[in-house]
């Protein structure tokens, strides 16, 4: 029998960043419609409306995401600067600071501190990244790619909505657009999860009850408006 020892956890950035730029695109542009539909808006301008989402969700999070994850970039270098400079200067407290890591993670003292010690001679930053401030190659994102995964996987969630305008009449639209979005959210759930190596019925049923909720709040809002725009 082969024995299978992979791990899903180096796809957790890319995953995070496309599940939530397509989940967001799918609830936002589709309560958008909804909303405006369900407040009698004239047909014409629902396109309209629901590009102008489109747009403005997609630039909004690569944005968010950009500055989000380049945040975290510059409080890791803040902190990684910061412990290299404890490092050159109290070499043994760093040391000992170490091996009491270790030690309370069941480690008997001697051999902790004799761990310490080797691994900080190899690599005393990395060392102190990983186990003391959990700083790891895996925590660490990409601003740019995050930026563009959550703009892209937002106008991919955002088309479908979308679509519907152009395809079924305006007295059918409000079905149209809740059945596909949620029908798009269950798939969505089920294959970021698979990605993920999680349940895929958890991952459903979560992105289905949010964006469910969503979108009824959506549609009580526009009802209570009798506007035409």
């Amino acid at each position: 029998m082969e024995y299978n020892h992979e791990h899903k956890s180096e796809r957790i950035s890319w995953i995070r960043a496309v599940v939530l730029g397509a989940n967001d695109g799918i609830v936002s542009t589709a309560s958008l419609i909804i909303a405006v539909a369900a407040s009698q808006a004239a047909g014409d301008n629902l396109f309209t409306v629901g590009m102008a989402g489109l747009v403005a969700g997609a630039m909004s999070m690569a944005a968010g995401e950009y500055v989000s994850v380049s945040s975290q970039t510059d409080i890791e270098k803040a902190e990684l600067a910061l412990e290299k400079d404890h490092i050159q200067n109290n070499w043994a407290l760093e040391v000992e600071e170490l091996a009491n890591i270790y030690h309370e993670r069941g480690v008997e003292l001697p051999l902790a501190k004799q761990v310490a010690v080797q691994l900080m001679e190899k690599d005393a930053i990395g060392s102190h990244a990983r186990d003391e401030l959990g700083i790891t190659d895996l925590s660490q994102g990409n601003p740019l790619q995050a930026a563009i995964y959550s703009a892209l996987s937002f106008s991919a969630g955002s088309s479908l909505p979308l679509l519907m305008i152009l395809l079924v009449s305006q007295t059918a639209l409000i079905p149209a657009v809740i059945c596909i979005s949620l029908l798009s959210l269950v798939v969505l759930g089920c294959i970021s999860a698979h990605a993920g190596g999680a349940s895929k019925t958890k991952g459903a049923i979560r992105v289905l009850l949010w964006g469910s909720l969503a979108m009824a709040v959506s549609m009580g809002v526009g009802s209570l408006f009798d506007v035409s725009i």
